[in-house]
């Protein structure tokens, strides 16, 4: 599993979102570790499941308007690269950092600095939405410029039927999984049945003999 990228901080700044994407590589992990992905609901899993994590997170932005339309744009690009390798995993992943950016834009928008909860999620109170704080505004179009992206990317049939493949493939695996793992028992328990077996006895001494007798 590699990543590799030639771009740096400031070619970000200055390169589009097609140079990006043409800089910058992923090899695609083995069975076992593509597999255990899970679809999940949302955007779960978008910031743990690698190597696509550390692929794309570089790319999602949403401070401002045009950050966001940018790194929507960028992801997108991604989104269709997948696509064209036939790897859903890449297509999902770029479709939750997409979904993300609209979701957290959306948390901006609603509540001054982003904080929805005083005391954080589990057990804080959850703030009133506040409506004229500043950049309200901006993370308002910056939430519909990564919807807009989120639909599509939902509604592009390449997605839905690289979707349904997947699942399919990955019903198969662990089945496939899951009877390699029964075959090995087996084995294994029958050659240590095998050796038990080849074991010489222990043959009995004239004098425990005698002193099983006197018992």
């Amino acid at each position: 599993m590699t990543i590799t990228s030639s771009t740096t901080k400031s070619d970000e700044t200055s390169r589009s979102p097609a140079t990006l994407l043409q800089m910058t590589t992923l090899t695609r992990p083995p069975a076992s570790e593509y597999y255990a992905y899970r679809i999940a609901r949302g955007e779960q899993g978008v910031l743990t499941f690698e190597p696509y994590k550390s692929h794309l997170l570089p790319h999602w932005r949403f401070r401002t308007v045009p950050i966001a339309r940018t790194s929507s744009t960028t992801l997108y690009e991604h989104f269709l690269s997948f696509c064209e390798g036939d790897d859903f995993v890449g297509m999902d992943m770029a479709r939750k950092f997409i979904q993300m950016g609209m979701t957290r834009s959306k948390r901006y928008a609603n509540y001054k600095g982003g904080k929805k909860y005083d005391g954080g999620k589990e057990g804080g109170v959850q703030r009133e939405k506040s409506k004229g704080h500043e950049g309200r505004e901006e993370k308002e179009e910056a939430s519909r410029i990564f919807k807009e992206v989120w639909e599509r990317c939902k509604a592009h049939e390449g997605y839905q039927r690289l979707k349904e493949r997947f699942l399919v493939e990955q019903k198969r695996w662990e089945k496939a999984q899951k009877e390699i793992g029964k075959i090995k028992s087996e084995t294994e328990a029958k050659v240590e049945e095998e050796e038990t077996a080849h074991v010489p006895k222990k043959r009995k001494t004239r004098s425990s003999i005698k002193k099983e007798e006197f018992n």
